[in-house]
């Protein structure tokens, strides 16, 4: 019997494959539970539809990311901080104040998770934080600390 699976199965399917399982199997578990439908001509196009939907969103969202990349790319972040010397900073910045800075001045909402610093800035000058907005799209920010 031909199945659509609505969930992730352990060993038989992922969610939205179509796969040929046992008649029993398919009655008695992935029916019953809720885990698989029938691959109907009428349910097999209403995934191919929702298949379309979804790569439709992900293109937008692509796009969307790309656009970000650009203007955050000829931004740059100013922050100030307090240092002793070599330019060593008392403290630190992080990802929070760098993603707070570049909301404030900037009108731009970044999450600082997606921001990969390894570590916290602790020196005075220009530093180039890469910022991962899609899977396929990073974008670099260019953070200027200056004595306070």
């Amino acid at each position: 019997m031909k199945v659509i699976f609505l969930k992730d199965v352990k060993g038989k399917g992922k969610k939205g494959e179509v796969k040929e399982v046992s008649v029993g199997y398919a009655q008695n578990f992935l029916l019953k539970n809720k885990m698989a439908i029938e691959a109907t001509p009428g349910n097999l196009s209403q995934l191919a539809g929702q298949q379309k939907r979804v790569e439709k969103d992900a293109a937008e969202e692509l796009a969307e990311a790309k656009e970000l990349k650009t203007l955050i790319e000829t931004k740059t972040v100013e922050m100030k901080a307090k240092s002793g010397e070599g330019g060593r900073l008392f403290g630190s910045i992080t990802s929070k104040q760098i993603a707070d800075a570049l909301n404030k001045h900037h009108k731009i909402k970044v999450d600082r998770r997606k921001m990969e610093l390894p570590d916290a800035i602790r020196a005075l000058g220009f530093t180039n934080v890469p910022i991962r907005l899609h899977q396929d799209v990073t974008a670099t920010l260019k953070v200027h600390v200056t004595e306070e």
